[in-house]
């Protein structure tokens, strides 16, 4: 940055430094006279950050936010850090120290480590403008499961609303599916939905029999894989189920095979198990016999314009913490498939709001994806989304009979509203 610009970014961060240093020293000074120290500190560090917030995102660093407010994780880092500082620096003071450099200092170290957040927020800011980002992929997952999902899934692919979805080949009603995908123009992408958790073992009872019901129902859950993928590699427990793992995987492999005419595969999972590390370890044992290419990560960053309401709805519905381990377990994974040549998605949208994803959310993790680069041996972000029509009584009977885990899922008058609002979703 030259000499002129640098020097008029000093001037307005100035100016907004000021008036946030002087509504802190105010409220500081007024409470002070009621209150205790720092309480009055803390209430005057609150205001005086909304004033920099504000400020900064639209006047001194216009030139990176283009007037727009900084993301608001930004303004929560800024509180956790201050509020900290602001509580405990006058317990370090004490009262040893002169009251006048006291209240200097209370209120300048804010101000100081303000002008450090803020700039790394512009920083973030422009960054987001500057990303050299795809267009993200709209896909729904369970094209095969019921008749209800086909017919969500197929109409929106029809109206180029969807980019790809993801085939269950063990689904009540894969094979209209894959007759009807056929039919479209444009040839749109298909995934192989790996299933484990649940519907009929297409290796059979005699080949897996200890990831099945005595009927041949597959029955693994995503905790039961998950504390299998804890047990040392050299346990025989665990090296027979890998074993049967891989049979299933194999079968299931082979009948997307069968079904679509593919000799290369996109990978991902129901239930997201296949980032489990146990399944995952058998996906990329599979890897090269089956030319599998693409595995779908979630590694989904947080929108940055979200209303409370939404937050609050993540945090009671629990998307949180299936977002931080799915985090956690894409974090695993990508170095692995990087280290096989295996190609996955830049950005990920469809977990914080799993089964929810319409009005709100879906708009914005539409527009965060958009700002999310693309790397090497990556591909256009995926916004997931689970759209079906209204299921009918058969359909709930032979679900509840296959798919009992699914069913309180593809039920929800959520699916309906998805599928209505990926139909009216602007893709530009």
């Amino acid at each position: 940055m030259s000499l002129q610009p640098l020097i008029a970014k000093v001037g307005r961060y100035g100016v907004i430094g000021v008036a946030a240093a002087l509504v802190h020293a105010a409220v500081l000074l007024l409470l002070g006279l009621v209150a205790p120290l720092w309480i009055s500190n803390l209430c005057g560090f609150l205001t005086a950050s909304l004033v920099g917030y504000l400020g900064h995102a639209r006047y001194t660093f216009r030139p990176e936010t283009k007037g727009q407010r900084f993301a608001r994780r930004w303004l929560l880092l800024q509180f956790g850090i201050n509020v900290s500082v602001s509580a405990l620096l006058p317990l370090v003071l004490g009262s040893w120290m002169p009251a006048l450099i006291s209240t200097v200092i209370l209120v300048f170290t804010p101000t100081v480590l303000n002008a450090l957040i803020w700039s790394r927020a512009a920083r973030f800011s422009l960054k987001r403008q500057q990303a050299n980002g795809a267009k993200p992929v709209l896909h729904a997952d369970d094209l095969g499961l019921t008749k209800a999902t086909n017919t969500a899934i197929l109409e929106l692919a029809q109206r180029k609303q969807l980019s790809s979805a993801s085939l269950m080949v063990n689904g009540t009603a894969v094979d209209p599916a894959v007759a009807a995908w056929k039919q479209l123009t444009g040839s749109p992408k298909l995934c192989l939905h790996v299933c484990l958790t649940e519907g009929p073992s297409l290796a059979g009872r005699a080949s897996v029999p200890d990831i099945t019901t005595p009927e041949g129902g597959l029955n693994r859950s995503f905790l039961q894989l998950l504390l299998a993928s804890c047990l040392p590699r050299t346990c025989r427990s665990r090296r027979q189920l890998e074993q049967q793992l891989r049979a299933e995987i194999s079968a299931q492999v082979e009948t997307f095979q069968q079904l679509t005419g593919f000799s290369a595969l996109a990978v991902d999972g129901h239930q997201h198990i296949h980032l489990v590390p146990i399944v995952l370890d058998a996906v990329l044992d599979l890897s090269q016999d089956f030319n599998i290419h693409w595995i779908r990560t979630t590694a989904e960053p947080l929108p940055p314009e979200l209303p409370w309401g939404c937050w609050q709805m993540i945090f009671t519905q629990g998307g949180w913490l299936k977002w931080l381990i799915l985090q956690a377990l894409s974090s695993l994974a990508a170095p692995r498939l990087r280290k096989r040549g295996i190609s996955t998605n830049a950005g990920f949208a469809g977990v914080l709001f799993t089964g929810r994803m319409a009005g709100t959310p879906l708009q914005a993790a539409w527009m965060e994806l958009k700002s999310q680069s693309v790397r090497d041996h990556q591909t256009a972000p995926v916004l997931l989304a689970h759209p079906a029509a209204e299921l009918t009584e058969a359909e709930i009977s032979e679900m509840g009979k296959d798919f009992p885990l699914s069913l309180p899922f593809v039920s929800s008058s959520w699916r309906q509203q998805e599928w209505e609002d990926l139909a009216s979703i602007r893709l530009d």
